[in-house]
């Protein structure tokens, strides 16, 4: 009984099990704002749309010219597969057209993919 607690409490403290604050959903933003060059969460600009980025298979907005490694990825956007490619984009999807080094800050990724889930559950995408 007491390992099913300890097991329990681990599953419920994960990052991706807490619900984000605002002062990190804020934060978050700000991070986003360095993505605004090319990104946009509801039109496509240099680099596809953000808006439904969740539980969306890598290089299938309708429309975007994405890079093949990109659309033969594989990668299903969650909090996982998103901080492990905003590390480090061009080691995760060797081939992407995104020329970004990454964001080695571990906590500004965990703002940005929170700022991108609370954005995305607002906003719906535009047509």
């Amino acid at each position: 009984m007491r390992a099913l607690l300890v097991l329990a409490s681990a599953v419920l403290l994960t990052p991706c099990a807490l619900a984000a604050s605002p002062a990190q959903i804020k934060a978050g933003e700000a991070v986003y704002a360095r993505c605004l060059a090319c990104h946009s969460l509801q039109h496509d600009r240099t680099g596809p749309r953000h808006c439904g980025l969740f539980g969306r298979r890598a290089g299938s907005v309708p429309g975007f010219d994405y890079s093949d490694a990109m659309k033969h990825s594989k990668i299903v956007w969650d909090e996982k597969s998103l901080d492990r490619f905003l590390t480090a984009p061009m080691k995760v999807v060797p081939g992407t057209s995104m020329g970004y080094a990454g964001i080695e800050d571990r906590q500004e990724r965990a703002d940005l993919i929170a700022y991108l889930r609370d954005a995305g559950t607002k906003q719906p995408c535009a047509k």
